[in-house]
Order: structure tokens, then sequence, then C-alpha cells
């Protein structure tokens, strides 16, 4: 009889397409199949040709991009030379995740669908493309799909003699189990976040750990939004990176957060562990140091402000003791209580911790072992650098909006990174964030001749500052600028700057202030009533536009 195995591989950038995957892994061991699930980089595309079964689950993000963990396969899998055959012995299905307002729709699993087809797949159902825009969400596309799909499977891996489906009445064991170590173990006399010397480039599996050089509001203080400039020191870490590229930072929970967390979960921060993985071959998480504290773990890997998903009140459902709210979280889980799901903790953007208040007595019965299955990593924050390393060598300068809003819950929204980076303060001392950079996606003419027209309002304009301070160090004047915000006074960014190259003839600025008259005036008004320079750059200058909001 064939080896039932699955493989299931995720291309996911917010995560949505990894808990997809994972909710796909934990039905393959309902029905008792081997199951692996990973990101597709993690994954050695050439053992492809020996996978009797894979199903894919990939995101669609900006223009019709591939997930930065599913480049380097994309780029393999669409080489010239592989053969029309290679895939025939896969039988595959493949599922989208996607958005219908914008124009590429799921062109990535459409895309993957038709390429392994080429190379000789055999799909068991058609592409399934799920869509954020409908009333429930992708779940509308993704629940009659799987059902399908596990059709299609046991009818070529039946189960073996003897064994039926688990029953969704049991729970599933946790990925990991945690093993306390005795409180009087010796302590390795290392602090978990030391700056260490770096062997490679910085990257998310290994990121620098940079000193805060400086954080300064940029917006007056009676403005509604707070902005900072912020600089990090770089030095010694071997980052390169040019005018448009992003620093990637990886944010943390607040202390106040931290501690609540353990609170009701009763759990005790400084109790140390070490993990075990449940199924022999399971890789362990990397970001995580072994031994480790709770502490750690709370603060810097589970996302306990993330709006929690579908598959968080399923796992919760099967830890309560209390039927009112086991009753509530089946509802929550299942596919009729999507649309009270969504009022209960999309609308009001309601964090995985204040949903933990909401059931009291299922939260203080999680098992500690469940912690890595229920809340997902903290996933890092991406920011367009605001400054040239040829202005500002060995720093990074980022522009950042802090995130504040209100929704119908009493308590404002507060964006997790931006609220600790704006927390920081490096005159008290040695203040470190854990950074690494990126390839962005704007890229600046080489030629030095063509000129660049540069639309960014708010912070938008980020990318265009380290432009220009690129530019201007080597001599290009051919630089436009149009800034829009508003109020002059008050979050104008970076004028006596953009003032002084105006000065010298390096740029050429136009600003729009939408409040500091009757009639609002943005930047496309200024770019109409400059349609002749704009033309006339655009026809004779040959000009790249740029744009970043």
């Amino acid at each position: 009889m064939a080896e039932r195995k699955l493989l299931i591989l995720f291309g996911s950038q917010t995560g949505t397409a990894q808990d997809t995957a994972e909710r796909i892994g934990r039905e393959a061991t309902r029905r008792h199949l081997r199951c692996r699930v990973e990101a597709l980089d993690s994954c050695d595309v050439a053992n492809l040709i020996h996978e009797p079964l894979v199903v894919f689950v990939c995101a669609t993000t900006g223009q019709g991009d591939p997930p930065d963990n599913m480049k380097m396969f994309w780029r393999f899998l669409f080489r010239k030379n592989l053969p029309p055959g290679s895939l025939c012995q896969l039988d595959y299905a493949v599922l989208g995740l996607g958005d219908s307002s914008y124009p590429k729709f799921n062109f990535v699993a459409k895309k993957l669908h038709k390429r392994v087809l080429q190379l000789g797949g055999n799909p068991l159902l058609p592409v399934a493309l799920g869509d954020d825009q409908h009333d429930l969400g992708p779940d509308a596309v993704v629940d009659p799909w799987l059902l399908a799909l596990w059709d299609k499977i046991l009818a070529l891996y039946p189960l073996p003699p003897g064994l039926e489906i688990i029953s969704p009445d049991i729970r599933l064991p946790p990925k990991y189990t945690l093993h306390y170590l005795p409180e009087d173990s010796p302590h390795p006399e290392s602090d978990l976040l030391q700056p260490t010397a770096p062997r490679a480039v910085p990257s998310e599996l290994c990121p620098f750990s940079a000193r805060v050089v400086s954080n300064q509001r940029v917006t007056a203080q009676s403005h509604f939004q707070d902005v900072r400039l912020m600089e990090f020191d770089i030095t010694g870490s071997g980052i390169t990176f040019s005018a448009g590229d992003v620093v990637m930072i990886q944010p943390r929970n607040c202390p106040e957060d931290v501690q609540q967390f353990c609170q009701l979960l009763r759990l005790d921060p400084d109790r140390r562990f070490v993990l075990k993985p449940t199924e022999p071959g399971t890789s362990l998480p990397p970001l995580l140091p072994q031994p480790c504290t709770i502490q750690h773990l709370v603060t810097h890997y589970l996302d306990i402000s993330c709006v929690p998903r579908r598959s968080f009140f399923e796992l919760l459902s099967y830890f309560s003791t209390n039927e009112l709210e086991q009753e509530k979280l089946q509802e929550f889980s299942s596919a009729q209580g999507q649309e009270e799901l969504y009022s209960y903790c999309n609308r009001p953007r309601r964090t995985t911790l204040e949903a933990l208040w909401d059931f009291p007595h299922t939260t203080c019965a999680i098992p500690a072992d469940y912690l890595l299955d229920l809340i997902p990593r903290i996933r890092p924050r991406a920011f367009s650098i605001a400054s040239s390393m040829l202005a500002h060598p060995d720093r990074i300068q980022i522009l950042m909006a802090v995130v504040q809003y209100k929704t119908r819950l009493s308590k404002p929204r507060r964006g997790l990174c931006s609220t600790w980076l704006a927390s920081l303060n490096p005159e008290q001392g040695d203040v470190r964030v854990p950074l690494w950079v990126k390839k962005g996606g704007l890229k600046f003419p080489a030629d030095p001749a063509t000129p660049v027209i540069m639309i960014g309002p708010g912070t938008g304009v980020a990318p265009f500052r380290a432009a220009i301070q690129e530019r201007v160090a080597q001599g290009r004047r051919g630089n436009c600028l149009f800034f829009g915000c508003r109020q002059k006074s008050k979050d104008f960014y970076c004028q006596a700057e953009w003032e002084e190259l105006v000065t010298k003839g390096f740029l050429t600025l136009f600003t729009a202030f939408s409040r500091d008259q009757e009639e609002k005036v943005y930047v496309q008004h200024r770019i109409q009533e400059n349609r002749r320079l704009v033309w006339e750059l655009l026809s004779s200058g040959n000009a790249h536009v740029y744009l970043a909001g």
C-alpha cells in the first residue's frame, strides 16, 4: 500500500496562509496521514520530484507578487530548463488567498497551479480562490474546497483497516511540549538579547541588535498624530542598503501586557523550560533560545496583541471547562459563526489578550504546552529607510507614524511596533532594537541624467528622503518632490532640509497643505497646476515617476 504522506507548503506574508496551512495539517492528522507543514522557501524544491502528494497554500501580495517566504521557490519553479514531465508523479492542489479589490486577484495561486500542471503534475481539484472581500472572508471558499479535497485524498489513500477519522471532539496533541527545568538549575550568565558579533549579514533568523541613537518627534505637540524620526547605529553589522530599501524591525510586547498574560494563565514568568517536539523531525522555532524563560517567550515571541483568528477559538474550545464559554468558542470556530466572530474580533480590532479576558474559565485552564499552537509568533514590521548611507554612514533612519485609533472598545488601539519604538529613550542608556534590511520595491535610475519625480504625501516621503540624500551626494540635480500634509506649521516633515536643498538648486519642491486654507489642496492639485513642467520632464527628460503613501 502506498505510503500515506502529505506535504503542505505555504507562502505567507501576514500569517493567514500559514494559519490555513496549519489547519489543513491538523485535518490531515485526524485522517492519519503523515504530514509536514513548511514555508515554501524552507523546503528543498529539488525534492518535489519525490513527493507523491502536495497541497500548496499561497497568498498574493502587492501587485501580484509572491510572499517573501516563497520568492526563491518561485524563481526556481519558473526556470526555463526544468523538463516538462519532471513532476509527473505529483498529485497536487493549490489554495490561493487574495483580495478581489486588487487587479491581480490571487495571481500567484493561479500561476502556480498552471506551472505545476505544465511540469506534469496532476491537479486533484481546480485552484481555490479565497477572497478577503467576501462577507465570510476566505473561509467561504476554503471550507467547501477542503471537504472536496479530503474526498479526493481518501479515495487515493483510504484509511488503513481498523482506523477511523479522529473525531473533532478529540483534542490533538500539541506541536511541542514544555519541559520546565528545576528552579535551582544553573543559569547561563548571558542576557538573551546581548548584541552578538554577527557572523553572517543580518537576517530574520539572525537580526542585528542596533543601538537607538535618537528618537525625535517631528510633528507639533498640538498635532493629533505623533510622528518620529528615529536613528539606529548599524556600525559593524555588515548591513548595506540603497534608496528604496526597507528595514525590518522585530517588535516586542509591552511589560504590562506580558504581566497580565502571565497572571491570566497563572504562569511564572521566571520559570525556565526547554521545548521538545511531539513528532520526531519537527524543527524547533528558530527564534527561541533553549532553555528559555516564560518571560522571554511572552515578551519576544507570542503575538498576544494580534487580532485572533478562527483557529485560536477552535483550539481554545477544547480547554474550556465552562459550558457557556465553550458554546461561544465553538460558535466562533464554526462556519456559521464567522459573521459573529468578525463583529467580535476584526471590526473592533480586539486583541488576543482581550479575548482571553472574556473567557476567564477557559483561559486559566490552557496548558502551557499549547501556547505555541494557540498564539502565532510576533511578525517583523517593515519601514522604508529614510536616509542614505552616503549622507549618514553606519546609520539607518526611519520616519514613523505612531499607530493609535479608536474603535467601539473603550481602550484606544495601539500599533505594537510603533508604540514600542516611540517609547524608547536613548538618553536612558544603551537601548537596542533587533533589525535587518530587505531589498525594497523602488529602484532609482542608474543614469545620473535621468530626472525623478517623487510624490510622497505624509510619511510616504520617507524613501524619497533617502533617494534625494543619495542623489545629492552624487551631485545629481533633477530631483522633483511633491509633498503633502495637513498644515505647514504642524506636520511638514524635514522642512528645513528640503528648503536648504531648494536654495542650493538640488531640489524642485511643491507642497500641498490640505488644511491651511478654506478649500482642501492635495498633491494631485499641485501636479495638475504644474502639468507643463511634469510633461516636459516626462516627454523630453525621460523622467521616472515614484509614488509612496
